[in-house]
């Protein structure tokens, strides 16, 4: 089953530059339509601000995924979490790329680039597109992720 995703962004601070590269090819080479939020060149930047960056770019389309890379996938995942309307899961495996949108209808997908080798994270992108959200008793806990404390 192929889920309808109008976009993907992708993201990343300097130490996940080669990575989303590496992703970004990957998903235009299978017809997807990527906006590569950067940066674009390999000099040191902040985490934070590429994770808002991409945030930013993903709030008015619900219909839109991300993809965000960081050494670790730790701190830009952090980042992209600090805002309500995002739900970035760091993975590092098929199964928690597949979990994470099937149960937390996760809209970005967090890598370490440090962490992960290219054909697993290809492998973790390829499942994270085409996995749908089950919904059902998920839907209840998703919607409270969007309100904290409530």
């Amino acid at each position: 089953m192929t889920t309808s995703v109008s976009k993907i962004y992708l993201s990343s601070d300097h130490a996940g530059s080669e990575l989303r590269r590496n992703i970004a090819a990957h998903l235009v080479d299978l017809g997807h339509g990527v906006e590569d939020l950067g940066p674009a060149s390999d000099e040191s930047v902040d985490y934070p601000d590429y994770g808002a960056k991409l945030a930013r770019a993903m709030e008015d389309e619900p219909d839109s995924r991300g993809v965000a890379v960081c050494g670790s996938g730790i701190g830009i995942s952090i980042a992209v979490n600090r805002f309500p309307w995002m739900r970035a899961a760091l993975v590092g495996d098929a199964t928690a790329a597949r979990l994470c949108r099937e149960h937390n209808d996760a809209n970005v997908l967090a890598l370490g680039e440090r962490l992960t080798g290219v054909a697993v994270a290809l492998d973790c992108v390829d499942i994270f597109m085409k996995t749908e959200f089950e919904g059902g008793r998920h839907a209840r806990r998703v919607d409270k992720l969007a309100s904290p404390g409530e």
